[in-house]
């Protein structure tokens, strides 16, 4: 079996184990979504959804939270770290949303990246959670994930994941497949204990379930 084998064995395992699995940021306009995962570095995302309430209560909209200082909006985002860089990013980043693009998000992946605080992990987000276009989000859960199950090999920065899983996962699939392995990474293949392999949907196919490859067989991702 070789790795893109392996890539559609697992995403139909995790589809089938999590068929619902979307973003776990809430979001009903795109701006938010964009707002909240610059929030979610390094904080989780049950933390960010309820900081957020307060935030969209006093700011409903992209000009009045581009009007707001950084200084305003840190007051109301402190709870989720690195306040004072995240609220400067979210200041200037509405500001280019309310003056270049009429209150709108960009629907280009470059265009996304010129935004202050906005890298590919977010770009890949917004573009596929929010126009439902081709996307790889390189979290650290898929980061984790795909280095343990074999889709990478000892690969842990997140442009080169997400390069290596282009070349495995179809388009259609990725932005779901993401999602998928957070919800496993969380529920199962967990950084902070052993993963719980006895219980893991791919335990058969996973190298480091298997210990020595898929289906019992040395070298069998290649």
């Amino acid at each position: 079996m070789d790795k893109q084998e392996l890539a559609l064995v697992v995403i139909d395992r995790l589809k089938k184990e999590y068929p619902d699995a979307d973003c776990t940021l809430d979001y009903d306009d795109a701006w938010k979504l964009l707002v909240s995962v610059r929030l979610a570095a390094q904080c989780t995302d049950a933390r960010v959804n309820v900081v957020v309430e307060g935030l969209y209560a006093k700011y409903p909209d992209v000009n009045a939270l581009a009007e707001a200082t950084p200084e305003e909006i840190e007051e109301i985002v402190r709870p989720c770290g690195l306040g004072k860089s995240k609220a400067r990013d979210i200041s200037a980043c509405m500001k280019i949303l309310d003056e270049q693009y009429d209150g709108n998000v960009p629907d280009d992946f470059q265009a996304l990246l010129k935004l202050p605080g906005v890298g590919r992990k977010s770009a890949n987000l917004i573009m596929g959670d929010v126009f439902g276009k081709p996307a790889i989000v390189t979290d650290t859960h898929c980061i984790r994930l795909v280095n343990r199950m074999g889709l990478v090999d000892s690969i842990k920065e997140p442009k080169k994941v997400e390069m290596a899983l282009w070349k495995l996962v179809p388009p259609e699939e990725g932005s779901d497949f993401c999602h998928r392995l957070v919800y496993h990474g969380r529920a199962v293949c967990s950084a902070r204990t052993k993963p719980d392999c006895e219980h893991c949907c791919v335990k058969d196919v996973c190298v480091t379930a298997c210990g020595v490859g898929t289906f019992g067989t040395e070298s069998a991702v290649r």
